[in-house]
């Protein structure tokens, strides 16, 4: 008795769906894409029901920085009084920028310079590496992106609200006395907050696709800090520039943001060699309010429509 075997045929079975193509197989059967962009309100969504792995993410990594250093979390503390030390030396005593000055007040105007001024040069630094520092976790675990730049914004902002504690006490030894103007703190921070987390969802993406721009960055920053007024009065400097660019060097929103907070601590050293016209400019508030919406607004939308491509390649 003899056995025929018959050929086995490979292919796939023809029906009701022969001859469609992998999209058509796709859209008849619900099927998308792993790992495509969800919609911007959706996207909106899964970001606010992980916000608490935001802040446990953004206060875990605060604590380990300091791990292995022996002053620990005073670091946070000591890195800008030693900044305020220097810049006090050079441009307060060295070359007389105190000069001017009501009651020895400038130690407590460069602080505040100082302390602000960082606030936003960690974000953009920080949140520029965002992407390329966190492949890792990207790779490993589906999340919206934008939470690795918002959580290393959230992480400055911690060390911000630590140092306050030492700025305060700074500004009320350089004999100035708290006042209702302090309530104003509160909504130039959340502001300049605003204005951080965009710029960090800005250069999150654009540190993604290019690696070296955290080499530029630091060149950046520098020359950002000079033009900003964090050790001198900017307005002196140029009385006798183009009105125009006198708007332009206004609206700088470093400039903005601590004219706010220096105000807002203490108005007689808002513009100390201006003493009749201490009151601060209502345009100020709305340079702080367009730069702080605006810029998350930008930021946020630019960041989400490249959800697709972080952590490939």
């Amino acid at each position: 008795m003899s056995t025929v075997s018959e050929p086995v045929s490979l292919s796939a079975p023809r029906g009701a769906d022969a001859g469609l193509t992998p999209k058509q197989l796709a859209d008849k059967y619900g099927l998308k894409v792993s790992g495509a962009r969800p919609g911007l309100f959706a996207y909106s969504k899964q970001l606010w029901a992980r916000r608490h792995f935001i802040w446990a993410f953004a206060t875990a990594r605060l604590v380990a920085q300091y791990t292995n250093a022996k002053l620990g979390q005073l670091w946070q503390v000591v890195t800008p009084l030693l900044n305020c030390a220097v810049f006090y030396l050079v441009f307060g005593v060295i070359l007389a920028g105190k000069q001017g000055f009501p009651d020895n007040t400038y130690i407590a105007w460069l602080c505040i310079g100082v302390f602000v001024f960082q606030f936003t040069q960690n974000a953009v630094q920080t949140g520029t590496r965002a992407i390329s520092d966190s492949l890792g976790l990207i790779r490993a675990l589906h999340f919206p992106r934008a939470s690795l730049p918002i959580a290393f914004t959230v992480i400055q902002l911690q060390q911000l609200l630590i140092s306050m504690v030492v700025l305060v006490v700074t500004v009320i030894a350089a004999g100035v006395t708290p006042g209702r103007t302090w309530l104003l703190i509160i909504p130039a921070l959340l502001l300049q907050t605003l204005f951080n987390t965009g710029i960090s969802l800005v250069m999150a993406r654009i540190g993604s696709r290019t690696s070296d721009i955290s080499q530029l960055i630091p060149f950046v920053m520098r020359a950002w800090m000079f033009l900003s007024g964090v050790m001198f009065s900017i307005q002196d400097k140029i009385t006798h520039w183009p009105h125009y660019l006198q708007t332009l060097m206004a609206a700088n929103p470093a400039s903005v943001y601590m004219d706010l907070l220096r105000h807002a601590f203490a108005p007689v050293i808002y513009n100390p060699h201006q003493p009749v016209h201490q009151t601060l400019p209502p345009h100020q508030w709305a340079y702080g309010i367009a730069w702080g919406v605006g810029m998350f607004v930008v930021g946020y939308v630019f960041f989400w429509k490249a959800e697709e491509e972080y952590g490939r390649g």
